[in-house]
């Protein structure tokens, strides 16, 4: 049947562009499913030869319409798909990313930063801990009574995959911790990762059996991993280097590197180049040093990570967002390279927003094959500044250029300069766009910013009538950080959008009822069983977490950070749904509430204000609800006197610095408001407090001086 197909085929030579682009989205699909039944259903449904038949003629497609290559196609999948069967593991403590330092300055800041949280003077020494960062797959360890019991990846920081069976293969995690002092429980966190030579010994045996090539260390580490097959990680090389920890019922030493020694003295791998440095010109001649020895190195790194060393002093910094104020990364200059800009394309974002794409001739940045890169807005192009670093005076970007691209923090790739010699003659200035590319090409406006001056940014006046829009809030929807719905990727979403299945998102969670309709199974790149696992995922999701469901609203300028904040400060989604709803009819209490909360301000305000003024937006909200159950925001852990109790600080305070109070304070459960209401639990002043100290007496509100504020919370 397949070999009968393809020969009735047009020859890839004799495609269209549009031809092109359909048969690549069909055998996108037949790829998938095909992958899906090999991989993960140990079931294929058609021979060896037959799937390369497929492969070849996707990869010549490509080859030929190279624009048409995307970061998820299955060309630029390394190895065998992730099963999608591994159960979640809820961290403990979370496990949080790492703010990054990408100049000498920014490390400059980061230590100036600790010094003025802890009140620190210029001659007062501060340690830190330095060692390569390594690129790698974070990973934490749990032991019970020194036994391994749970293995998890970092996920999305708060819940990961259990690959316990995956891990206890690995000859550098430790089955049992050595040692008599080890705590009841205890996380151990590092990286697992694939030397160099190991990296290239795995790829001589898969060429030599025909599989798979892999691209570099890391993706091959991070594919071996997470296999559903514990026999296959066995057989790779894999390392693990420990470096953090998370719950731990009792703290072995009281530094940061007396920790690394003591995971030695357990059993563990730690890497033998990190060093204590005592100033912030050891911490930077150590990276100097560092970027030096990097192409000797037998594993892949990408910057130099930096710790405060004193434990006591890490607790009382704590954590920002995601980050924690006493780590950063200091990352290696990005890589550049040269090459071609063949087009520019817009993507119109879920709130309308434009943002230009070049389409590049492929080129290699640091191990990566780059096709596309950000070109921001349309003042960027012109070569007029809008973002960041502006191109040299007199570089505007034009379709045809030679460009300078770089990976910022190996990460995203931009355009840093134009090579005008190179420029062809016929090039003409980009014109940018002034009706959407949707179907029904509204008009495009520029923001204004909060001075009333046009701003950078270009939006779509469509609204919710933009298709664009709606499919892109429907992949927020069902993305990681939001409702994480496994097997409903961007493709997906985009083809339940087209059939007309999924139009908003209670849809989603009516999809498995309709299926009857529907028939799935019929449809290209569905079979019986990855449609019962489409459906279990779904029925999973129903429960989610109050910040979880702010977030996939799709509010604008309400991110995770902005989520968690009003999930907190509100702790239930009827108590936010009534606020949202009387701060849309203008109710200047609840603004006033809401604006108390603390990284709350006019700006979130204003969009809460407008989504909910939405009549729409009202209804796709009442009809989500409807089909899913929103778990109240987590209580405080705390077990301390101000666990749940709202907290405003005003005033100079003598004894520790206002960010440090606020820290400390969130540490023991309290919400931190920035103004003073008829909610406010205290208000503790120091010398110089003033409206909020009068406004505290005419609410009646229990004012502290810092010293009853300390011995309040056992300080």
């Amino acid at each position: 049947m397949a070999q009968s197909k393809t020969k009735a085929l047009t020859d890839v030579a004799d495609l269209t562009k549009a031809q092109a682009k359909v048969e690549l989205k069909r055998l996108t699909l037949e790829l998938e499913r095909h992958d899906n039944a090999y991989y993960q259903e140990d079931a294929p449904k058609i021979s060896d030869s037959e799937y390369d038949a497929l492969r070849k003629r996707f990869n010549a497609i490509e080859a030929r319409f190279p624009e048409f290559v995307t970061s998820d196609s299955p060309s630029q999948k390394i190895g065998a798909a992730p099963s999608g069967k591994f159960k979640k593991i809820r961290h403990s403590v979370p496990m949080l990313s790492l703010d990054n330092a990408f100049a000498e300055q920014d490390v400059l800041d980061f230590v100036a930063r600790i010094r003025r949280f802890l009140k620190l003077g210029d001659d007062d020494r501060i340690d830190f801990s330095a060692e390569p960062k390594i690129d790698g797959l974070s990973m934490s360890l749990r032991y019970e009574k020194g036994e391994l019991v749970t293995a998890a990846t970092r996920g999305d920081g708060a819940e990961g995959e259990d690959v316990t069976a995956n891990i206890r293969t690995l000859e550098d995690v430790p089955k049992k911790l050595k040692g008599r002092n080890v705590p009841e429980v205890c996380e151990v966190r590092g990286e697992v990762y694939m030397t160099k030579q190991a990296f290239l010994a795995l790829n001589e045996r898969q060429k030599a059996t025909g599989d798979t090539i892999f691209a570099n260390p890391r993706n091959s580490a991070a594919g071996s991993l997470r296999q559903k097959d514990p026999s296959i990680t066995a057989s790779r090389p894999l390392g693990f280097f420990a470096y953090a920890w998370g719950q731990m019922s009792t703290m072995p030493e009281g530094t940061q590197s007396g920790m690394i020694g003591w995971f030695e003295r357990c059993g563990f791998k730690t890497n033998p180049l990190m060093k204590l440095c005592h100033s912030v010109e050891q911490l930077i001649a150590f990276h100097r040093k560092i970027e030096e020895q990097r192409a000797k190195l037998d594993y892949d790194i990408d910057g130099v990570v930096y710790k405060l060393d004193r434990i006591d002093w890490q607790e009382r910094l704590g954590f920002v967002s995601r980050t924690p104020r006493w780590a950063i990364a200091h990352k290696f200059p990005a890589e550049r390279a040269m090459t071609v800009l063949r087009d520019i394309e817009i993507q119109v974002g879920r709130t309308g927003s434009f943002t230009p794409v070049g389409k590049l001739e492929p080129v290699g940045v640091g191990g990566v094959i780059v096709q596309n890169v950000t070109l921001h807005n349309e003042d960027y192009i012109r070569g007029i500044g809008g973002h960041g670093e502006q191109l040299r005076e007199g570089r505007d970007i034009r379709i045809g250029d030679t460009v300078v691209i770089q990976r910022a923090g190996d990460v995203i790739p931009q355009v840093v300069d134009v090579v005008l010699d190179k420029r062809p003659a016929n090039a003409k200035p980009y014109q940018f766009p002034k009706k959407c590319p949707c179907p029904l090409h509204t008009d495009v406006v520029r923001e204004e910013t909060a001075t009333g001056e046009e701003g950078a940014r270009a939006r779509c006046t469509g609204e919710f009538a933009c298709p664009y829009q709606k499919i892109e809030h429907l992949k927020l929807f069902a993305s990681r950080r939001a409702f994480d719905i496994e097997g409903l990727g961007e493709k997906q979403i985009e083809f339940f959008f087209e059939q007309q299945w999924v139009r908003e998102p209670a849809d989603i969670f009516t999809l498995p009822a309709r299926n009857a309709k529907i028939k799935l199974e019929g449809h290209e790149g569905y079979g019986e069983t990855s449609v019962r696992n489409l459906f279990s995922a779904i029925e999973e999701r129903r429960r989610i977490s109050l910040e979880r469901f702010i977030y996939a609203l799709g509010m604008r300028h309400v991110g995770e950070t902005t989520a968690l904040a009003l999930a907190r400060g509100y702790g239930s989604w009827k108590t936010f749904h009534d606020a949202c709803l009387r701060v849309a009819q203008g109710d200047e209490e609840a603004i006033a509430e809401m604006d108390a909360l603390d990284q709350i301000g006019d700006t979130v305000i204003a969009s809460v204000r407008a989504y909910f003024g939405e009549s729409h937006n009202r209804g796709i909200v009442e009809r989500l609800t409807k089909q899913v159950t929103i778990l109240d925001a987590e209580k405080p852990k705390s077990n301390s006197a101000v666990a749940g109790k709202t907290v405003v600080f005003t005033g100079a305070l003598e004894r520790m610095t206002r960010d440090e109070a606020k820290a400390m304070a969130e540490r023991l459960g309290a919400k931190v408001s920035g103004s003073v209401s008829k909610k406010t639990d205290y208000v503790v002043a120091g010398p110089g407090a003033g409206s909020k100290l009068a406004e505290a007496k005419n609410h009646g509100v229990e004012v502290l001086t810092e010293d009853q504020w300390l011995k309040m919370i056992g300080q």
